[in-house]
């Protein structure tokens, strides 16, 4: 149970697309828990900043940007400002950008107060790079999902492909590499496992077997 008020609170972390979103969202279904999906928040902030034209230099203006963002979950649909961004945030460029904004520490303090609050009662399925390391250390089940980065771009490939949007896979197979090393070399919440997690490499795993997986360990955990 999380420390503060004694919710339970799953944490899923990992790297691009090791499938921590669909697994979570759908442990969170199983569940009947609250879902958060923590990355969302970055890119909704990369979006705003692109739409703004706020530098991606500037910490300051982005942790602004990101404390005044106005987003509501609702129906599987993200909405920025009133309007359906659901698409627009899975774009690569603002993934891209996501990625390099995170790492500024008043970014990620500004969105911290916000990711608490998803924190209610019955219980909340928190998937992102630092839930279980930073955002809910107390949480009761933290998994660290990964896959091969060759794993990981065949699924990203197939997910954009799907939503119409066009893919190189030498390119995405480029972009996740340096993504990965850039998230776990960063000096504010690098990418890691938090101390206890369970580890699951899902390579050679479906998304039922995740599922199974998680839910399973938190049976054990609550008994």
């Amino acid at each position: 149970m999380t420390s503060s008020n004694n919710i339970p609170v799953i944490t899923i972390d990992g790297p691009t697309a090791s499938g921590k979103g669909t697994v979570a969202q759908l442990v969170a279904d199983r569940l009947g828990f609250h879902y958060l999906d923590s990355g969302a928040l970055y890119r909704l902030t990369a979006l705003s900043a692109l739409r703004t034209e706020t530098p991606l230099d500037d910490e300051q203006a982005l942790a602004t940007l990101a404390g005044d963002l106005r987003c509501n979950f609702a129906n599987g649909d993200i909405f920025l400002n009133g309007d359906n961004v659901s698409m627009a945030i899975r774009a690569e460029k603002v993934g891209n950008t996501a990625s390099k904004i995170a790492a500024w520490p008043a970014l990620r303090q500004a969105l911290v107060d916000v990711q608490l609050r998803f924190a209610q009662a019955p219980g909340l399925i928190a998937d992102g790079r630092d839930m279980g390391t930073v955002i809910f250390p107390d949480a009761c089940l933290k998994v660290f999902l990964t896959a091969s980065a060759e794993a990981r771009a065949q699924r990203r490939y197939k997910q954009l492909i799907d939503k119409g949007f066009s893919a190189n896979m030498d390119d995405l197979l480029k972009d996740l590499n340096e993504r990965d090393a850039r998230d776990a070399n960063r000096t504010v919440a690098p990418l890691k496992p938090a101390e206890g997690a369970y580890l699951l490499d899902t390579s050679n795993l479906t998304v039922n077997q995740a599922v199974e997986q998680v839910i399973g360990w938190y049976a054990a955990v609550k008994n």
